[in-house]
């Protein structure tokens, strides 16, 4: 089964970063509702604060042909601090570009490879004992690092993905009495098989509210695939991203100053009252069993803000939240079982909900 590209709108034209490694991206630029008054005096954003974060499009390209979509929601959710679930077939390059991403933001990276018999010591870390003196080491687990890779996350029992909980949600590790802060940046992006259920544990609801996006990872186009066998038949190999020419063209330091900078994206009351109707008539829908909660209320906001601040803007426009609604949105909600059977999907009924939720002017 091929899953669409999916994931917010590619990067909007920024800044060059070099050559471009990779089909250029050219999406038609989506419409944009004209800042308020009080905003149109502010509209812009720092530039030299953007372009090293922009610089990844083209920096990932090296590597990755095509999945900016996924790209986007990867940055985004860096830039407020949200975790991503991948979803999509094996063979889609969902490793090869969080490694990318990883490589071109100089983070530190780990891959956990998530199976039926892993403990929750294996994610969070152990108490070692020396005998030498007759103490007691604590061995940090992979979940101390920038970026970790939780790769088929449901294919673990619900103890160990538990184990995830505390980290992705508070950033910090309790064990034996002592609590251990995590790195910062901290980003969690955990993947699945859209199609192989069987042998799975699928996500509590709990846990899928703790990612910011789910993003489905579909197959790339005819054009783009064979791109990636002339790049394979010209010696490009996947494993080692650093001699295809990836290098770090961001800090952690450009990161920080990203962010602080989102932090001043500013929110009209018509569009934060969007937001709530949005997220509130997914609850009194008759075709959900389950609606968005507060916390995915304040996640779409947070990425609404982030694309907007990618795009060059100040401000939140309903445009913005209308690109990230579905990525934020859909692993919140639970289609009627019935309707489930009849073929409904969660994505199905976000369009109808952003179709019949009024657009403030």
């Amino acid at each position: 089964m091929a899953l669409p590209p999916e994931g917010p709108p590619p990067f909007p034209a920024g800044p060059p970063a070099g050559p471009a490694a990779g089909p250029p991206v050219a999406p038609p630029a989506p419409p944009v509702t004209p800042p308020p008054p009080a905003l149109a005096k502010a509209s812009a954003v720092d530039d030299d604060v953007r372009a090293p974060i922009l610089a990844l499009r083209d920096e990932v390209a090296k590597v990755v042909v095509g999945q900016e979509g996924t790209l986007s929601g990867l940055v985004a959710a860096l830039l407020v601090r949200g975790h991503v679930l991948l979803e999509g077939v094996p063979g889609t390059a969902k490793t090869l570009l969080v490694k990318a991403v990883a490589a071109a933001l100089d983070l530190d990276f780990k891959r956990l490879q998530f199976t039926p018999d892993l403990m929750p010591s294996d994610v969070i870390g152990q108490s070692i004992y020396e005998a030498s003196d007759g103490s007691f080491r604590f061995r940090p687990g992979p979940v101390f690092t920038n970026l970790l890779l939780a790769d088929e996350v449901n294919r673990t029992p619900p103890k160990t993905q538990a184990a995830l909980l505390e980290a992705m949600e508070e950033r910090q590790v309790s064990m034996e009495g002592t609590t251990r802060p995590l790195p910062d940046p901290f980003l969690v992006v955990a993947t699945q098989n859209p199609i192989e259920y069987e042998g799975t544990y699928p996500l509590p609801e709990a846990q899928l509210d703790r990612f910011l996006f789910k993003l489905l990872v579909g197959y790339p186009t005819a054009e783009q695939e064979q791109e990636v066998l002339v790049r394979h038949a010209q010696g490009l190999d996947p494993h080692d991203i650093v001699a295809a020419g990836v290098r770090p063209v961001a800090t952690i330091a450009d990161l920080a100053r990203a962010r602080a900078a989102i932090e001043q994206v500013q929110v009209e009351p018509p569009v934060i009252a969007y937001i709530v109707a949005l997220c509130r008539a997914t609850r009194d829908s008759p075709s959900a069993a389950l609606g968005v909660s507060p916390r995915g209320a304040a996640a779409l906001l947070h990425a609404s803000k982030a694309w907007a601040w990618l795009a060059g803007r100040s401000w939140v426009s309903p445009d913005e939240v209308k690109a990230v609604a579905k990525p934020a949105l859909r692993h919140r909600l639970i289609i009627r079982p019935e309707l489930e059977l009849e073929g409904s999907t969660t994505d199905g009924l976000l369009d109808s909900l952003l179709a019949a939720v009024p657009t403030p002017r």
